[in-house]
């Protein structure tokens, strides 16, 4: 029996989809490959689910400053959707710069309310690339809870307008019984404080200091109101700025703006490794079961990649099954001790042919297939 390498790529950000860094890879390989593109909950999170056997479901959705898009999710028949939060309310969706204030997550919840009336028994929900500081605010909203100012109107949205919040009303929330939530996600960030949503990655998405102090403020007023009012594991703390603990100071809670808190407070959302839990998902540990060799990769090999990024989540998860791992990367800055540290063998570059960084990204395919048969010679002695 001819043993196969698997090929199992993140995306190259910029330059090529993980589908096409897999195509291109087999293609220099020249021998028998099975091609898993991977993701880590981030971008192409829904185009791997896809590549790895799932439908694509696209409908019309809110972005995150309000206009209406076309955006996707992943659906398998059997009642798993794979929501990517980038996809509705991503950076990669303003249209005219940063919104820091009032970009909302509000198109995320439109693709979790239509996997759910289609029937969903699992959502999978992939944080990363968020536009918003909101909380998952919009997202509550578009799934039919109200967030109310004093006098009970409704507020609008974006995570500045939270500094009015004065009462969460989940009585018209869809009917959510017997979903599992799963938010896929790396992030241990807390949703306030030094570490938290605001401080870490408001500026990120465009915050001055200022708007961090008002982003901070604003999501200290959502935890301490959701604690007050729906009892989330904890008391809130009058001496100072309203802020709750338990859920809010809960590792994960500051993913995407806060997205992770409101998944955890309002869906009762399991956090997961996101590309641990992608991987046993995409069926990972089925197809490198025989695999000589596993070849993964993503744009940048940096320090990064070792805080639970996809080629080391890969690593892992091959050296479960005894298999070698080398990466492809357009560039790296870890040295060869760090990548074996990792699981990594050795790292092949575009860089390595190509000095030149925007003829790297210009000719991204072509060279990854020469890197590809620089690894069949060295890896599989061709």
């Amino acid at each position: 029996m001819v043993q196969h390498v698997l090929v199992a790529p993140d995306k190259f950000k910029g330059t090529l989809t993980a589908a096409e860094v897999a195509s291109r890879v087999s293609a220099g390989l020249g021998v028998p490959t099975v091609e898993l593109p991977v993701a880590d909950g981030g971008d192409g999170t829904v185009d791997a689910a896809v590549a790895g056997g799932f439908g694509r479901i696209t409908i019309e959705v809110t972005g995150p400053t309000g206009e209406r898009i076309p955006a996707s999710y992943a659906w398998q028949p059997t009642g798993t959707a794979v929501v990517e939060l980038a996809e509705a309310s991503g950076l990669r969706r303003l249209p005219g710069g940063h919104e820091p204030l009032t970009a909302t997550s509000y198109g995320t919840g439109e693709l979790i309310a239509d996997a759910v009336r289609r029937g969903a028994k699992r959502v999978v929900l992939g944080l990363g690339g968020s536009a918003c500081t909101d909380g998952g605010a919009g997202m509550a909203q578009a799934l039919g809870a109200r967030l109310l100012d004093d006098e009970g109107r409704d507020l609008p949205r974006g995570g500045a307008a939270l500094k009015s919040l004065a009462r969460i009303d989940l009585s018209g929330l869809i009917d959510l019984a017997g979903v599992e939530f799963v938010v896929a996600s790396d992030v241990d960030n807390p949703l306030l404080g030094p570490h938290g949503a605001a401080a870490v990655y408001g500026p990120q998405k465009g915050a001055t200091p200022d708007d961090v102090r008002t982003l901070e403020s604003a999501l200290s007023r959502l935890a301490a109101i959701a604690t007050a009012t729906h009892g989330l594991m904890g008391a809130v703390e009058h001496d100072g700025p309203p802020r709750a603990m338990g859920v809010a100071g809960a590792p994960g809670a500051g993913a995407a703006g806060g997205v992770g808190f409101a998944a955890m407070a309002f869906l009762h959302a399991e956090l997961r490794p996101g590309i641990g839990y992608l991987l046993d998902l995409l069926g990972f540990g089925e197809v490198v079961r025989g695999a000589r060799l596993v070849v993964t990769g993503e744009g940048s090999l940096d320090e990064q990649s070792l805080r639970g990024k996809a080629p080391v989540g890969v690593a892992r998860a091959a050296a479960a099954a005894g298999v070698p791992v080398v990466a492809v990367c357009g560039r790296r800055t870890l040295g060869d001790e760090e990548l074996k540290a990792a699981g990594i063998e050795a790292a092949y570059a575009l860089t390595d042919l190509e000095p030149d960084v925007s003829r790297c990204m210009a000719e991204a395919g072509p060279l990854l297939e020469r890197l590809a048969a620089r690894i069949a010679e060295d890896r599989l002695g061709r």
